[in-house]
């Protein structure tokens, strides 16, 4: 096993009470490494945590974002749950579908709610939320993860302006507003 997964999921251990707790991250953490919960992925967790690979497959198959079977390593989760529906998740899902086609290096799916309703319809690409996002913006999405470059940048969750001036600041580079001097203001309303 590698030394830094096993830190990992040791370090994940130390944070509660009850060890089997870090169940989801110690399996994501897997996942990460290895590109999905395989069994021997799995069977590597349990020998750390100290539980049955029974119960950690019981888990991973449970949860929608542990993987049980090879996929690509670019996840792209479009919500189709109803406010991303109402607004053409559907479509902008088939979209990405036929965009990725039979690339081996994605792994699209709809996903039940991503819980960012707000920037309906929006995906997780990678981890990172997206949104809103239209059909036009299914090129770009893919040729930015092709590329290896941030995904739609100017749409991620993270970038957005929020009420807190500093939320973002740990974390994620500061919203392009705030980093903005009044000189650079174009006159539109804040």
């Amino acid at each position: 096993m590698n030394s830094e997964l096993r830190e990992e999921i040791e370090a994940h251990m130390a944070l509660y009470p009850d060890s089997r707790s870090a169940a989801l991250p110690a399996l994501e953490a897997a996942q990460r490494v290895h590109g999905w919960c395989s069994p021997e992925a799995i069977e590597q967790v349990a020998a750390v945590m100290g539980v049955t690979p029974a119960y950690l497959a019981a888990v991973a198959t449970f949860y929608d974002m542990l993987e049980t079977e090879p996929v690509g390593r670019h996840s792209i989760y479009v919500c189709t749950n109803i406010s991303c529906s109402l607004r053409g998740a559907d479509a902008l899902h088939a979209a990405v579908c036929e965009a990725a086609g039979e690339d081996p290096e994605f792994n699209v799916r709809s996903f039940e709610c991503l819980g960012a309703c707000d920037i309906a319809p929006m995906a997780s690409v990678d981890g990172v939320f997206v949104g809103p996002l239209t059909l036009d913006d299914v090129p770009q999405l893919l040729d930015d993860v092709r590329a290896g470059r941030r995904v739609l940048p100017a749409k991620q969750l993270s970038t957005r302006k929020v009420a807190d001036p500093h939320a973002n600041s740990r974390d994620f580079p500061a919203h392009q507003v705030e980093t903005a001097s009044p000189s650079d203001a174009s006159g539109g309303a804040a």
